[in-house]
């Protein structure tokens, strides 16, 4: 009897779309202030890392990605959108914004 082997396959992550320090909301303009600044943080959870179980990010060992709530105003929860940043904590390799929940991400250019 023959048996068949599964070849593993590496999802591939979608091209990222972009979007320019400028055109975050005024949250997260100041977000990324403060996550180069070490914080403080409003949320517990900022700073927490991102195990891009959505694959959508570049994959990279965990811990490499970290994640901060963007505030919305108006809500009393964390909402909906988040910046996830790669490399050192002060100073990302690269960071993402996302406004739906890990649904999509767009990478943060100066």
């Amino acid at each position: 009897m023959v048996g068949w082997a599964q070849a593993r396959v590496t999802p591939t992550v979608p091209q990222q779309q972009m979007i320019s320090l400028e055109d975050l909301p005024f949250e997260g303009q100041q977000l990324i202030t403060l996550i180069r600044q070490g914080g403080p943080f409003a949320s517990e959870r900022d700073g927490v890392v991102f195990g891009n179980r959505e694959r959508l990010l570049p994959l990279r060992k965990r811990g490499y990605y970290r994640e901060y709530t963007v505030a919305t105003p108006g809500l009393a929860h964390r909402g909906t959108r988040r910046i996830v940043c790669g490399g050192q904590p002060r100073m990302p390799d690269t960071c993402y914004y996302t406004a739906d929940h890990y649904q999509s991400f767009r990478r943060i250019t100066p």
